[in-house]
């Protein structure tokens, strides 16, 4: 099979619109996050520090809009006709930001250095189980055989491998060599990547300035998504720290800022009475209580299925998304095609049921702390809430409110009991499942360790009928709302408001801001 993005469809849509303003170039465009980037090796990682890397790198492929992955960095790609080997062509005429040509080679060095990063440094790679084997899914090996060229050899055919390639949180992107010592350490303050925009100043804590690489050079296919044509039209993108939801939407009344992510949706009738515009769009980001299931209190099943019965999905749901969504307990995304009734089965909200398997699992008022953080306002929102409802059938939840960076490396470590927390946007239940599945031996992150499931869940990554997947995805629901190892609570909405002055922007369901391909006007 050979995939050939020619974009034959696109430019005839492109062509037949009313375009009622041509882009213009120049201006500088200021994108409230709310925390500080973590790493620029990707080595710390969050949603923030995914979004301004995916600025500075560009990725091998990645997710347009409709969620189908399109080219990037790689202009086209084929697969062996066992669905084994996979042979990517980089775009021709791309470059670094040093002037530098981009090579395959360089994507070779740049997976093996992901693969010994947890050797070298103790924390592995986000994504190495997801390519190891550990999933189903084995890589082989990475090679390069010309300049433009990059083979993936497979174990076993895969039918999620190339959505896995444009996870955004993989950073499989084209990254310069250049970057790292004579040691193979990355020098602090290095960026030298291949993206729309390059490095130019960073005030930690303050904003992040990147410049428009005037030498890049984009696919020939349309912007959509994180795919497609990235190239940039305004002179610099300031990514401002604004950790205070309050304060981000004064500055972006006040002209400081230009775009605000992660509005809460409570919040869309009155500011929409501002003179600003707010876009939406379904999400794809699973919001849960994380459950330490080693922990000496939490590993009892009787105690977690007490706490599920506790809680009012119903109503917290609406209280937290203002009825733009509903309740899922579920790694299936309400818009996602294989969504039905079967992923609502969950511990029903049942105070005396909860109060009685309290008792039966010998329950003594022992303190059960919530991990929370107010960066993300709606993570610290949610505690208070299941809080709140927790000790309305006897548990005494304590809240500790810790900097998002803390809170962030104990979930990387396991090292929390409950931790109020949000997964970034994923496309297929299969991922969203996987991001949570595992062993926690090798895997801290993980938060359901079971053998049986993780046995059907590899057997799901590797069948691709649509149909048989569904009914063992149905299966998984099953067996995680008898065992809850987590708390899924719903997926909220991508909202976000864009000042009067910014054109051609777009909010999608990955959520994270673009600053290509976007203007601005005075």
């Amino acid at each position: 099979m050979n995939w050939k993005y020619m974009a034959f469809a696109g430019a005839l849509l492109a062509a037949g619109a009313v375009q009622a303003q041509e882009p213009v170039q120049g201006g500088i465009l200021k994108l409230a996050r709310t925390s500080d980037a973590r790493s620029l090796d990707g080595s710390r990682q969050d949603a923030n520090t995914d979004t301004v890397l995916n600025h500075l790198y560009d990725p091998l492929v990645a997710y347009r809009a409709d969620l189908s992955v399109g080219p990037v960095l790689a202009e086209s790609w084929e697969t062996s006709a066992d669905g084994t080997t996979w042979t990517f062509t980089l775009r021709e005429g791309a470059t670094y930001h040093n002037g530098k040509p981009i090579k395959a080679a360089d994507m070779v060095w740049l997976w093996d250095r992901y693969m010994a990063r947890g050797e070298k440094t103790g924390t592995p790679w986000l994504c190495e189980d997801v390519f190891n084997g550990t999933s189903n899914l084995q890589v082989n090996d990475v090679s390069a055989t010309d300049d433009r060229t990059l083979v993936f050899s497979l174990e076993r055919s895969d039918p999620l491998f190339l959505k896995r390639l444009a996870d955004q949180i993989c950073h499989i992107f084209a990254v310069s060599p250049d970057n790292v010592d004579e040691n193979g350490d990355w020098i602090e303050g290095s960026a030298i990547g291949s993206g729309p925009f390059k490095m130019k100043e960073w005030k930690k804590e303050q904003y992040m300035a990147l410049e428009r690489f005037d030498g890049y050079l984009p696919v020939n296919d349309p912007a959509s998504g994180y795919a497609g044509d990235r190239t940039a039209h305004v002179d610099e993108v300031h990514f401002v720290v604004v950790p205070d939801s309050n304060a981000a939407e004064t500055a972006i009344l006040s002209g400081q800022v230009d775009v605000v992510s992660q509005l809460q949706p409570d919040r869309i009738a009155d500011i929409r009475t501002k003179g600003v515009e707010v876009l939406s769009a379904p999400g794809l980001s699973l919001t849960a209580a994380l459950i330490q299931t080693q922990d000496p209190l939490m590993q009892d099943v009787r105690l977690r299925r007490a706490v599920a019965h506790a809680i009012d999905l119903v109503q917290l749901t609406e209280v937290k998304t203002a009825g733009l969504t509903q309740p899922n307990p579920s790694g299936v995304p309400l818009s996602s095609e294989y969504y039905g009734e079967e992923f609502a089965i969950w511990p029903e909200y049942d105070p005396a049921k909860s109060k009685a398997l309290l008792k039966e699992a010998g329950y003594n008022g022992e303190k059960i702390t919530i991990e929370a953080n107010k960066h993300y306002t709606g993570m610290y929102d949610n505690a208070v809430l299941l809080q709140a409802m927790l000790a309305a059938v006897g548990i005494n939840a304590q809240i500790e409110v810790l900097d998002w960076a803390a809170q962030l490396d104990n979930f990387f470590s396991g090292k929390f009991q409950v931790s109020s927390f949000g997964y970034s946007q994923r496309t297929d239940p299969v991922i969203i499942y996987g991001m949570f599945m595992g062993d926690k031996s090798t895997s801290p992150t993980a938060q359901w360790d079971d053998q049986a499931a993780n046995e059907l869940y590899d057997a799901i990554t590797g069948e691709a009928d649509f149909d048989k997947r569904r009914a063992m995805l149905v299966d998984l629901q099953k067996m995680m709302a008898e065992q809850v190892p987590i708390l899924p609570l719903y997926y909220p909405p991508v909202v976000e408001i864009v000042s009067p002055k910014v054109k051609g922007y777009t909010t999608w369901s990955l959520g994270q801001p673009r600053a290509w391909g976007v203007w601005k006007t005075e």
